[in-house]
């Protein structure tokens, strides 16, 4: 199996993925259309990589080598050439997409894997007229992928099994955990999952029942914390004696109940948006912004390193 990935596109999560591959000792090939976007990506993944290196979350390996094995390529061919695995990450547009794959499946080579970063168009929707369709799919990140391990694996309906398998074991294998999705689906697993939530959310904050303050710190100080290691059905099998059937022999009437009123979604602009940006404005100003988003990147460090060493002692 050939160790070359090719990066295609390298904004926030074209740069996250070559991080990713890169740590897991792949040679990295990234291009842009854009052609200053390479050298401004490779500028800020230098950063990135010291900023891991200091809290040893390289797997033992230093900045300088892991990013040895990056290289910038001078056009779309010269990053396909060789590669045998391919990540797209254009623009969250169908046409430009389906233009893009059109390109990857003439250019690389027959066994690579084509697989796009989308977080939201089904694979059918760009792969339908290739002739090499069956091995392209979707490889969802959760951003950044070197921070969070969840990648969605989104196969089209003509997606062969094994170009399915064979993404599975490439991404175990540098420290991602692939969730493999048995066909496609509007809005992928996750985003369904956090949909559901930001509209009870909303809900909550529209209709008046709570403040946006409350809303997050029942999540981030309450069930988020089970969440950070668990999913909801390991959660509620072990909510109740006898498990997840006496579980929901216990509850589901009311949450059934619930549901009536959690069947129509609200609306998430007008005036809730007014007074969740208000809120969310008064507890941080805009010019913070970018600051927090540092905080939270330096909050999923520590939380990766303890996840390392509860596992080592507690397992997971």
């Amino acid at each position: 199996m050939s160790d070359i990935v090719a990066i295609i596109g390298s904004g926030l999560i074209g740069r996250a993925w070559a991080i990713s591959f890169a740590r897991g000792g792949h040679r990295v090939m990234l291009f842009d259309s854009n052609p200053k976007a390479v050298p401004s990506a490779l500028t800020a993944i230098a950063g990135l990589l010291a900023n891991l290196e200091a809290v040893n979350m390289l797997g033992g390996q230093t900045a300088a080598e892991v990013r040895a094995r990056m290289e910038a390529a001078g056009s779309l061919e010269a990053a396909l050439a060789g590669a045998a695995h391919v990540q797209e990450n254009a623009p969250e547009d169908v046409e430009i997409k389906r233009a893009l794959f059109a390109k990857l499946d003439a250019a690389a080579d027959r066994q690579a894997v084509l697989a796009s970063s989308s977080s939201a168009i089904l694979p059918s929707r760009f792969t339908a007229g290739l002739a090499g369709r069956s091995r392209c799919l979707v490889a969802h990140p959760i951003n950044p992928p070197y921070l969070i391990p969840a990648v969605e694996l989104v196969p089209a309906p003509w997606t062969d099994p094994a170009v399915v398998e064979r993404t599975r074991q490439r991404l175990t294998l540098i420290g991602q955990v692939p969730i493999v999705m048995r066909r496609e689906l509007g809005g992928f697993i996750m985003n369904r999952l956090q949909g559901a939530l930001l509209h009870e959310a909303f809900r909550l904050v529209a209709e008046g029942y709570a403040s946006t303050e409350d809303v997050d710190a029942g999540i981030c100080k309450g069930i988020g914390l089970r969440w950070a290691f668990m999913g909801p059905f390991e959660t509620i099998d072990l909510n109740a004696p006898g498990g997840v059937r006496d579980y929901v022999n216990r509850y589901e009437g009311l949450y059934q109940h619930l549901a009536q009123s959690q069947a129509v979604p609200v609306q998430w602009s007008g005036e809730v948006l007014d007074r969740v940006e208000a809120e969310r404005r008064r507890r941080l100003p805009r010019i913070d912004l970018a600051a927090r988003q540092q905080w939270r990147d330096r909050r999923l460090m520590a939380l990766a390193i303890h996840f390392t060493e509860a596992e080592k002692e507690i397992g997971s």
